[in-house]
């Protein structure tokens, strides 16, 4: 390791190397905040901007000014709670993820990196460190986007991805807009929604896929975010009798949607290991034994981290589905209703991940994310990058979502010796 690398003065490398933050008290402040909307399987419900979510918010606004930080809220409900450095002019570096879950969610998705930013905070004032920048610890909004789609919403409005209407005007199920319940539960704050100088950006957050458990490696060095392409697709053909039409006669929807089917997934496979292609939602009309389906429509997901190679995937996909109706007699409305470019996370702040990673001795990878987070957005206005720690059998966006103590306490010390990094030692 070249500590000359390092964005501090040298003298002062040894001492940002050093310090570690305190495992057991973050462990102890995830099991604390996953007793809020605990369910009976031991995962977590607190849905976006419900009474839930609201204390969940309370008890972090709590901790932080405990922690002897100033705390604001923006027009969007997103937290910021700012210990000081020595000099307020420059910009902070800010540290966060989301506090909402899925309906059946874990205890460490978006909360890990919450209260991760909340220890580094503390840890700092334990041994008494002082940073030349600000250090902020953040909730974003609505990340998941289950109550309130789509998903990440108000770390987009950050990012100048969304405008504020658009936001607050996004409604549930029931037709609650994120403004109104923002003002219900009590966090519509006077802040306004980004528009400010990020100095730089880490977001700590479980892998939510089995890479780093299977390689044994205890932090994922994130260094880009796939980008995804999502379509709905719609193939008609004819109903028709199932005795009597003769399989040469036949113009089956569903003939034609298991060949497409089967096309994502080679398409897939012959982008690997970075690729991901998925159909995910299918739906065949009129749905009856013994009709030959007239009509199906289904979604198709793509992924990967090249925007060349997404847009090879999407040309392969077109010119198969061109020859499946081709061949069988089918119509076919084929419309991409999704894009989000892929992400290269800021090369300076990977740097001072894998810095922190070595300075520790924890055995690593680089990683590309394969989910969208608040990170993505955050990375068009800020430098930005993320840290991955395992989660047992990859298994995340559901109640047994599990880590292990140790890679907590890595990934927290990692996100302290980045900020440190990018902080400055007063």
């Amino acid at each position: 390791m070249n500590k000359n690398t390092l964005n501090v003065p040298k003298d002062d490398v040894n001492r940002m190397l050093k310090p570690a933050i305190n495992g057991d008290r973050l462990w102890d402040s995830l099991m604390e905040m996953a007793k809020i909307g605990a369910t009976e399987k031991g995962g977590c419900c607190r849905l976006a901007l419900t009474d839930l979510d609201k204390q969940g918010r309370d008890l972090f606004v709590q901790w932080c000014e405990q922690a002897g930080c100033t705390v604001k809220v923006d027009k969007m409900g997103n937290i910021f709670a700012r210990r000081e450095g020595t000099d307020s002019n420059l910009p902070a570096v800010l540290t966060g993820s989301h506090l909402d879950t899925q309906p059946t969610g874990g205890r460490f998705d978006g909360v890990y990196g919450v209260l991760t930013g909340l220890e580094v905070i503390r840890s700092l004032n334990d041994m008494g460190i002082q940073t030349r920048h600000s250090i902020e610890a953040c909730v974003w909004t609505n990340e998941e986007g289950s109550r309130f789609p789509p998903a990440m919403v108000a770390s987009g409005i950050f990012g100048g991805v969304f405008d504020l209407d658009y936001g607050l005007n996004r409604a549930d199920q029931n037709g609650l807009t994120m403004g109104q319940e923002l003002q219900r539960i009590g966090y519509a704050g006077e802040e306004d929604v980004g528009g400010r100088e990020v100095h730089a950006y880490f977001e700590a957050h479980i892998e939510q896929g089995p890479i780093l458990e299977v390689e044994d490696k205890t932090i994922g060095i994130v260094t880009d975010a796939q980008g995804q392409r999502w379509y709905e697709v719609t193939l008609i053909g004819v109903e028709s009798h199932a005795g009597p039409t003769p399989m040469s006669q036949r113009k089956d929807a569903l003939l034609g949607a298991a060949k497409i089917v089967q096309l994502v997934n080679q398409v897939g496979l012959a982008h690997a290991p970075l690729a991901c292609a998925t159909v995910g939602m299918l739906d065949v009309y009129p749905n009856s034994r013994n009709v030959i389906p007239g009509r199906v429509a289904f979604t198709i997901d793509f992924r990967h981290p090249d925007d060349a190679i997404l847009e090879k995937m999407d040309r392969l996909l077109r010119e198969g589905v061109d020859k499946v109706v081709s061949d069988i007699g089918l119509e076919c409305e084929l419309e991409q209703i999704f894009y989000y470019a892929p992400i290269a996370f800021d090369k300076s702040c990977i740097d001072a991940v894998r810095i922190g990673t070595e300075a520790y001795g924890y055995s690593s990878r680089d990683i590309v994310s394969g989910a969208g987070h608040d990170a993505c957005y955050l990375a068009r206005v800020a430098p930005t990058s993320m840290v991955f720690i395992p989660c047992i059998d990859g298994i995340s966006h559901n109640e047994i979502e599990d880590v292990k103590p140790e890679w907590i306490t890595a990934g927290a010390n990692v996100v302290l010796s980045a900020m440190l990094n990018k902080a400055g030692i007063a």
